[in-house]
């Protein structure tokens, strides 16, 4: 059985939308999830293997979803569902990877035809032998390691102690160890990935900038708006106001 997340703000579009994929009578339980953030969220605490998504959501729109599930390497396919035949969004979607690009209302035989397209891929996929996958996290180095989880616990902080803890190193040595790696303290690279993740969520969701700081971990948002500011050089506001000139 495969999961499906289904993303879409109306209610009774999702409805319509389950009862169709439940009539292919093909192998998948669906998930539901009202915009790209809620589902963003599930995605990166738990394991789905297809994501159907509306492109025009408040808070975080599709394509932006698609967008971080490709930046933050979620291996999850995506098929859009859309009711907008634009070749502006169809352009996107082919530049983000995504598996397919549906247009509303989805009847049946396409639906059908979608999603026996894609469990034909997995199919073949899996007969294949792939030699060169990527290391399985015990056999990354203790450096590799620690980004690997400064990554997984994105959004929010990290601090050294948690980091140590997770590799079984002691903190100093690993504060030495990663500088002399990466060339960075390690609450310059966690900064960075923190300042980073705030700076799409500016561009890219309508969350209020204290939704972003409580995100990313920072209960203070004077503290997080002068982090901010320090790192680009401008405020969030200010910032998210030439984003959207641009």
């Amino acid at each position: 059985m495969y999961t499906i997340l289904l993303v879409e703000d109306e209610k009774w579009v999702r409805t319509a939308i389950c009862k169709v994929i439940e009539k292919t009578g093909l192998p998948f339980r669906i998930e539901e999830a009202a915009n790209g953030m809620e589902a963003l969220d599930r995605l990166m605490s738990g394991s789905t293997d297809l994501v159907f998504t509306d492109i025009r959501m408040p808070v975080m729109d599709g394509l932006a979803l698609a967008n971080q599930i490709k930046d933050k390497e979620i291996r999850s396919d995506i098929i859009i569902v859309s009711g907008y035949d634009e070749f502006a969004y169809a352009r996107q979607a082919i530049q983000l990877g995504v598996f397919d690009y549906l247009l509303k209302p989805v009847e049946q035989e396409e639906m059908e035809s979608c999603l026996q397209k894609w469990l034909n891929r997995k199919t073949e996929h899996k007969k294949v032998s792939w030699p060169a996958e990527e290391k399985a996290v015990d056999e990354l180095s203790p450096v590799e390691q620690v980004i690997f989880f400064i990554k997984q616990s994105m959004p929010g902080d990290v601090s050294l102690k948690q980091a140590s803890k997770a590799v079984h190193l002691n903190a100093s040595y690993l504060s030495q160890l990663f500088k002399e790696r990466t060339g960075k303290n390690f609450n310059e690279y966690v900064t960075e990935q923190r300042m980073n993740e705030a700076e799409q969520l500016l561009k890219r969701t309508s969350l209020r900038i204290s939704e972003i700081a409580g995100r990313l971990g920072y209960a203070d948002l004077a503290y997080f708006t002068n982090a901010f500011k320090k790192f680009f050089g401008v405020t969030p506001s200010t910032y998210r106001k030439r984003a959207e000139k641009l």
